[in-house]
């Protein structure tokens, strides 16, 4: 276990917050509160915060090629342009079920998870959607979900399903994975792997709902690091600000008895590593 320097980038209380994103062209961070409907930035180098409103659950928030913010929402794939307008890419409502962690790929495609409010076995998805708002479903027998991340020559794809408390592998053959095979596993009693990023090194960083932790595991499998954090429910983790060197955490209060004051919060392990540039959503 290690305890590097820890800092509040922004004092929230989310019930959800999930998937910090760095986009490199405002050179700010999103993330969402899933549960209370919000798309949040946050510019390290000023400290200016924006929030925005959503009409349904959002999974999750990343930029796109041209300017504006795909959006994995309940009832689909939504498109903001960067006037602010909203337009469905994909709208494949089905009750019951809502848009969770999402990923775009090397090639500009978004891979979009979802999960059903009732946290069935086999309810949710992986569902590949191209630019063109073509939705090719690859997996579609999960349960929730969450992290998924590329290696850095592209050649790998990393994928979580929380309950199986596995970090699985692909091969990437094109627009398709194939030969799925167990990565990493969270043994019983750690927490539950979340999301997920990919750092320059190949390593694959982790985050432990109900772990209190992150953990990095090398590029063959290795665990390497386990970090100690201050939350009980940290969600997901992704490289941002100069250099691509401080990782951000997004953390959640939603189930808890007694929140720490700081669940809820975005954090930060400043110059903890370096991350890998990102890909904006070409659609």
């Amino acid at each position: 276990m290690s305890r590097p320097h820890l800092d509040v980038a922004v004092r929230e209380h989310a019930a959800l917050g999930e998937g910090p994103t760095w986009d490199p062209v405002a050179e700010r961070l999103i993330w969402v509160d899933i549960l209370s409907s919000r798309i949040h930035t946050y510019d390290p180098a000023d400290g200016r915060r924006t929030v925005m409103a959503t009409e349904q659950h959002v999974g999750a928030a990343k930029p796109r090629a041209g300017g504006g913010l795909v959006v994995n929402l309940r009832d689909g794939i939504g498109l903001y342009d960067r006037d602010g307008a909203f337009r469905w890419l994909v709208h494949d409502a089905e009750p019951g079920r809502r848009g969770n962690d999402a990923a775009v790929a090397p090639d500009g495609a978004l891979w979009a998870g979802t999960m059903r409010y009732d946290d069935s076995e086999v309810g949710g998805s992986l569902t590949r959607v191209a630019p063109d708002g073509t939705a090719t479903r690859v997996l579609p027998l999960v349960a929730c979900s969450n992290g998924t991340g590329w290696s850095p020559d592209g050649r790998l794809m990393y994928y979580i399903d929380t309950p199986t408390r596995r970090i699985d592998v692909f091969d990437v053959d094109g627009h398709q994975v194939t030969g799925r095979r167990p990565f990493a596993t969270v043994e019983e009693g750690a927490g539950y792997p979340d999301g997920l990023t990919v750092d320059a090194e190949g390593a694959v960083w982790v985050a432990l709902w109900d772990g209190a932790a992150l953990r990095r595991y090398t590029a063959d499998g290795r665990l390497d690091r386990v970090v100690e954090l201050p939350v009980r429910r940290p969600t997901a983790c992704a490289f941002g600000g100069r250099g691509l060197r401080d990782l951000y955490i997004s953390t959640a209060r939603t189930g808890l008895d007694a929140p720490h004051p700081l669940s809820g919060s975005l954090l930060v392990l400043p110059d903890v590593g370096r991350g890998l540039p990102g890909t904006a959503f070409a659609g």
